[in-house]
């Protein structure tokens, strides 16, 4: 039988936190974010001056014997907010032990248990040549077992359209929120046009790069020969202490670039490694980026 994706030990500390966004969404149903609508909540607003027909009930009498004018108290309304989480289930996510797939959809898990334990919309879809096994959206903790088994059922393989499939969420996607993308984003092709259509429907974006341990410090030496696990293409090399630095310093600007690029487009990005347990991602480093919050 398959280890479960998350442990019931962790689960008990995921539900004492919240995602965050740094926009704020009109949601379709009361949950626990703040929506750009006024309405009954206990969170005070702000005031309006009373006009006839309003409920007296919202005046502000201690106001009202100040300044001897009536003013209506307004309230946040309280709506869903509506999470998708989007998984890239190409052949290179089957690379590392534990394998980056596999990684992947923990952190997923995770977010999507905060998530619904908040009463927010969760959306699931996975993606390789193209944007395919989409779960959802659910509400609600009766959701969560079903949702932790369609992330069990999925498995990698094909090669990577990033960008094509980024583009593809952002016109599935209709109502706006809080979009995470796991990835490698190890794709030839650039990773910026996806980012930039999923923006500029007004997600808030977070990345998170997930990478082997030894995809960031490798360990290889001597005669071997690499196969792409995509495409099949294979290369004779020889490894040794130079070609390795030259690898770390181009693996660093590629992760580098991405960051930078992240930033100043207005997504949060995160590096996970594999090497790092998953509860120390999600409670420290998701914690550190304002992805996620003690509530």
């Amino acid at each position: 039988m398959a280890e479960p994706l998350l442990d019931p030990g962790f689960l008990s500390q995921l539900e004492r936190l919240c995602l965050l966004t740094r926009k704020v969404f009109r949601g379709t149903l009361k949950g626990e974010k703040r929506s750009r609508k006024q309405g009954t909540s206990i969170e005070f607003a702000d005031y309006r001056d009373y006009v006839p027909g309003d409920d007296f009930r919202r005046i502000d009498w201690c106001l009202y014997g100040r300044l001897d004018r009536l003013f209506i108290k307004l309230f946040v309304e309280e709506e869903d907010l509506n999470v998708y989480l989007l998984i890239d289930q190409s052949e290179s996510m089957s690379f590392g032990s534990p394998a980056k797939f596999r990684y992947a959809r923990q952190v997923a898990s995770a977010l999507a248990y905060v998530a619904l334990c908040n009463l927010d919309r969760v959306m699931v879809a996975a993606f390789s040549w193209q944007l395919d096994a989409t779960f959802g959206p659910v509400r609600g903790r009766a959701s969560v077992f079903r949702l932790l088994e369609h992330l069990e059922r999925l498995e990698p393989g094909g090669a990577t359209r990033l960008s094509a499939c980024m583009k593809a969420a952002a016109l599935r996607m209709k109502r706006p929120g809080l979009l995470v993308v796991l990835s490698d984003f190890l794709d030839p092709s650039s990773y910026g046009p996806g980012l930039s259509a999923l923006l500029g429907r007004g997600f808030d974006v977070g990345v998170i790069q997930v990478l082997d341990r030894t995809e960031l410090v490798p360990d290889l030496v001597g005669d071997l020969r690499l196969v792409d696990s995509e495409t099949g293409d294979a290369r004779e090399v020889t490894v040794g202490g130079g070609l390795l630095r030259r690898y770390q310093r181009t693996v660093d600007a590629y992760c580098g670039e991405l960051r930078a690029w992240c930033m100043s487009h207005g997504a949060s990005y995160v590096l996970a490694s594999t090497a790092t347990p998953v509860s120390d991602l999600v409670l420290r480093s998701l914690r550190q980026q304002r992805l996620i919050a003690q509530r």
